[in-house]
């Protein structure tokens, strides 16, 4: 089977060490911290002393790290180490304009450094679930896809952009972020007025907002074309109702949203679709 090296062993970082031991693969490991390696180790992962050590003779690298700083820290550390046209795949979420910088450097400098960012919990790296991006050349992408594509449920590529899978891995995150703060909002509505948390949920196994996305997406993504489906006036009333219910101070979202609104009416916008307040429209 295949040598590979996996540098960062976090939460994310060991799941995916796991699956691949379990696919026969030798996997060395190093992570700054060691006490994170012992429990690989006894699972059948080699640990290197540093990285330029962990990833001589590999075929293929793998960086599940922090951020930026420490992945241009540990390029520089491993590259000693790293064969000619092993490529470095970052699984980190990453600033796109570094990455961007990144690649032109070290591609420029021979080395084939792939971003990667992945949409997966430890669970899903063991499970080899999950979601993978990818941004790079076309034919290093179907040369990478068997490898990858073993490592998670989906690998998606984005393209030959080198940051584009880096900017949909922040946007997906801060989809995320939202998506969590505002069923925050909907069990503080359900306190306030003495629902439990289950009963309150029981809204998402009747109204699925998540099918509206897409079309949302379109209309912000058009300048809101056509007729409104819902205006600005009466959706600002009914987020001052949501505000009156669990009160402001137990709310996450809603309050920023319905300020976004007044300045949207402030413009003018009282008949406008009410996305306009998201579309920031003049």
């Amino acid at each position: 089977m295949t040598t590979i090296a996996l540098l960062g062993t976090g939460l994310l970082g060991a799941g995916f060490v796991e699956s691949l031991l379990g696919k026969g693969h030798t996997v060395r490991i190093w992570n700054r911290s060691k006490d994170k390696l012992p429990p690989l180790v006894a699972k059948g992962a080699v640990a290197a002393a540093d990285p330029a050590e962990c990833v001589r003779g590999a075929e293929r690298v793998h960086l599940v790290l922090a951020e930026d700083t420490a992945v241009d820290e540990v390029i520089a550390a491993l590259r000693p180490g790293l064969g000619d046209g092993v490529p470095v795949i970052d699984h980190s979420t990453n600033l796109p304009a570094k990455v961007r910088a990144r690649t032109e450097k070290l591609r420029g400098e021979g080395v084939r450094y792939v971003s990667a960012p992945v949409f997966m919990s430890p669970t899903n790296a063991r499970e080899a679930s999950g979601l993978m991006a990818l941004s790079c050349p076309e034919a290093e992408a179907k040369e990478l896809e068997p490898a990858l594509a073993a490592m998670t449920g989906k690998l998606w590529y984005c393209g030959e952009r080198s940051d584009l899978a880096a900017i949909h891995k922040l946007s997906g995150n801060g989809v995320y972020f939202a998506l969590t703060a505002i069923v925050g909002d909907v069990l503080a509505i359900g306190r306030a007025e003495g629902v439990d948390a289950k009963t309150a949920l029981e809204l998402f196994d009747n109204f699925k907002p998540g099918g509206a996305m897409p079309f949302i997406g379109q209309r912000l993504a058009n300048s809101l074309d056509g007729p409104p489906s819902f205006e600005l006036t009466m959706a600002r009333k009914d987020a001052r109702l949501m505000i009156e219910t669990a009160g402001a101070d137990q709310l996450t979202v809603l309050p920023a949203i319905a300020a976004a609104m007044d300045r949207a009416l402030a413009k003018g916008h009282a008949a406008s679709d009410f996305a306009v307040f998201a579309a920031k429209a003049d």
